[in-house]
């Protein structure tokens, strides 16, 4: 039944990568808003996941588990490590009408590995529970939607036709089904899969919200837009705490 419920998570977490084709007809000020305002529901629900369900689910109720902390704190400095590397290596050659931008290629590479890295933890959430996987499903749905927006973006300013790019947002989504059996898989040969996955997880969420998400937020600086981003960034925190009423 779990493998059944997370698969069915990251179909819909793969449909999500279709959401491009609504930016054909939004204006750049208002796209702009709107993805500002989803980065921020986004960070706070990444964070909420952690703190409310991972967490807790992992370490079950005990704070002083500094195996649990080390592997965080590892994965965190993982993410750190492998976000240097992929910068470091983008071309930054000129764009042709008959040459595809190096960076939208690496960003498919990288697209499909985020992806795989989504279905792994998603599989290892719905091992913990249905619960947990639920809340855990919801909150890389919220962060997806801006990323696929900006993925989208970035395969058509790289030569790619926008019927292509969506095409290939899509393919490099379903890499995330790869991830759920991959996790499955593992969890058939080792009971400890769950205890380095879940800290994956974790660790995962903080760096990609500390790191990615709510350094954008501080780009626009205007009171107008800050408490907005507040709002929303509570609000993120709020749904994945009323999640708790699942469990």
């Amino acid at each position: 039944m779990a493998f059944l419920y997370a698969l069915i998570s990251v179909l819909i977490v793969s449909i999500i990568s279709l959401i491009g084709i609504v930016t054909l007809w939004l204006r750049l000020s208002l796209l702009k808003r709107i993805v500002l305002r989803l980065v921020s529901f986004s960070a706070g629900a990444l964070l909420g996941d952690v703190f409310f369900h991972l967490l807790p689910g992992i370490i079950h109720g005990s704070w002083r588990n500094i195996t649990v902390s080390l592997r965080i704190l590892g994965w965190i400095v993982f993410g750190l490590v492998t976000e240097k590397v992929i910068r470091r290596n983008h071309c930054h050659m000129p764009v042709t009408a008959h040459h595809t931008h190096p960076v939208a290629l690496m960003n498919l590479i990288w697209d499909s590995v985020h992806n795989l890295i989504d279905g792994l933890i998603i599989g290892a959430s719905y091992l913990v529970s249905i619960p947990v996987g639920i809340a855990t499903t919801l909150a890389v749905v919220l962060h997806e939607i801006p990323q696929e927006i900006w993925d989208f973006g970035v395969l058509v300013h790289g030569w790619f036709s926008r019927r292509k790019a969506l095409l290939l947002n899509f393919v490099t989504a379903l890499t995330a089904v790869v991830g759920v059996i991959i996790a499955f898989l593992l969890y058939r040969y080792t009971n400890n899969m769950v205890a380095v996955l879940i800290p994956f997880a974790a660790g995962t969420f903080i760096y990609i919200a500390c790191s990615d998400l709510i350094p954008e937020l501080h780009k626009e600086n205007s009171l107008a837009h800050n408490i907005p981003q507040i709002l929303f960034f509570l609000l993120g925190i709020w749904i994945m705490s009323t999640l708790l009423f699942l469990e």
